[in-house]
């Protein structure tokens, strides 16, 4: 699939090598191009959209306290409140680009989303104020979830509050690890305490759902530390508990000290197989204190709590994604804008859309799409797909999966549904190659 597939037979120790591990979308990133945009993703845009299927926005806050080793986002740490507010002023622009566009202007928002970076770096008054300005553009009053990521650190009680205000419904609180001497090693900015104190203030004010998010197989991880972190999240008892394993793409610090041979970091990242592990443990005591595995890589408090985020765009919604390096989906076709912030900001200024390459996807390949990654969830519903698309993918993938289910990793399989056992749940990324095009099969991911 690519560069570091962690794909070896269980209880197999493989280390963590460089290069992309998790399955965001499909087809893979480096086969879309910058001609794509001329010839696909622009006649999209300036065309009706699709009845019934929903619209979406996610805004990219690229600001942050520190960069994580393990970070492989377009992240700044170093941009002063003028340059921060100017990139504000960039996105909204942006929004008021696409409400131009006859593929999304007039429609209502099904969800928003937050992401960096950290949106939570913003203070009150930025964040007031480009809400505002954007809702008077695209409206999203109707919109069934608004999420917010946040770092522990950030988070004053005035400062939720004004988050709480502007109608958010899923906070995303990003914990990672419990342990301070692995924040640290890490580059995290917060310590233990905040966690505390910033979920603590989060939960007195009532948001409809607090996610938060652990990292298994961080710098320094042990047994124990990993152990404490499963207990503290169970001592918490959020809504949601979002377990993502360690993977190291190419433009991440500690990647590049692996390449570079510079050895400034002594502790490993924990193999593949200790991180499949150490997530099941925790998808055991979660499910012990009576959540329900959701994902891949969450579990729930309530079996109907939502993500709609990720459900939505795993059933092929649009999604317009604003701000510097940040992927969209229109009628079909992929988008991705520019990732550098004086090629992103000079676009709009100039008054284009900032994109820097796309990919128009044929119905196969949407098909393709949809499959992979609402594996994700554990279980595929075969009418879904005989519904939609015409493609029985019992029928479809005949020997891909009857593959998994001969190495254990399928454990039902018939005209209903397929299903993954829990150690095929585990390592699903690795798995979802196999479902690859001929053409798309051992390219470089990204």
């Amino acid at each position: 699939m690519s560069e570091s597939s962690g794909s070896s037979p269980a209880g197999v120790a493989e280390p963590t090598g460089v290069g992309s591990y998790f399955v965001a979308n499909y087809p893979p990133f480096s086969v879309w191009t910058k001609e794509r945009v001329e010839t696909e993703a622009l006649p999209a845009l300036h065309a009706p959209p699709s009845d019934g299927v929903p619209l979406g926005v996610y805004l990219h806050v690229p600001f942050c306290r520190k960069r994580c080793h393990f970070c492989y986002f377009r992240v700044y740490t170093d941009k002063n409140a003028d340059e921060i507010n100017g990139y504000l002023d960039t996105l909204v622009r942006e929004m008021e680009m696409y409400s131009r566009l006859e593929a999304v202007g007039g429609r209502e928002l099904d969800f928003v989303y937050f992401g960096g970076g950290t949106p939570s770096f913003l203070s009150s008054r930025q964040l007031d104020g480009l809400v505002a300005r954007l809702r008077a553009i695209m409206p999203w009053d109707a919109a069934r979830e608004i999420t917010f990521e946040c770092e522990p650190g950030t988070l004053t009680a005035g400062k939720l509050s004004v988050i709480r205000d502007l109608g958010v419904t899923r906070l995303s609180l990003g914990i990672e690890n419990f342990d301070d001497r692995i924040l640290d090693l890490n580059g995290r900015a917060h310590r233990s305490p905040e966690i505390h104190a910033a979920y603590d203030r989060a939960r007195a004010l009532d948001f409809p759902t607090i996610n938060v998010d652990l990292i298994a197989g961080m710098l320094g991880e042990t047994d124990d530390t990993w152990q404490k972190s499963v207990d503290a999240v169970v001592k918490l008892a959020p809504d949601s508990v979002t377990i993502y394993q360690m993977e190291l793409p190419f433009n991440t610090t500690i990647s590049s000290d692996i390449l570079n041979g510079s050895g400034r970091f002594a502790d490993p990242v924990a193999d593949w197989a200790t991180k499949r592990r150490w997530v099941g443990e925790a998808f055991d005591a979660l499910e012990s204190a009576g959540y329900a595995v959701r994902t891949a890589y969450a579990a729930v408090r309530d079996p109907v709590t939502s993500f709609l985020y990720t459900d939505r765009l795993w059933q092929g919604a649009d999604m317009a994604g604003l701000g510097v390096a940040s992927f969209g989906h229109i009628s079909g076709v992929h988008v991705q804008n520019f990732d550098r912030w004086e090629t992103y900001s000079g676009a709009v200024e100039g008054g284009e859309l900032p994109l820097a390459r796309a990919y128009g996807q044929s119905d196969e390949e949407r098909m393709i799409r949809e499959f992979i990654l609402q594996l994700k969830r554990g279980a595929v519903r075969s009418e879904y797909f005989r519904t939609k698309h015409g493609v029985d993918p019992g029928q479809r993938f005949t020997r891909q999966l009857a593959s998994l289910r001969s190495a254990g990793y399928v454990s039902t399989l018939n005209d209903e549904e397929i299903v993954l056992s829990r150690d095929g749940l585990l390592r699903v990324d690795t798995l979802l190659p196999g479902f690859f095009l001929p053409e798309h099969s051992g390219v470089r991911y990204t």
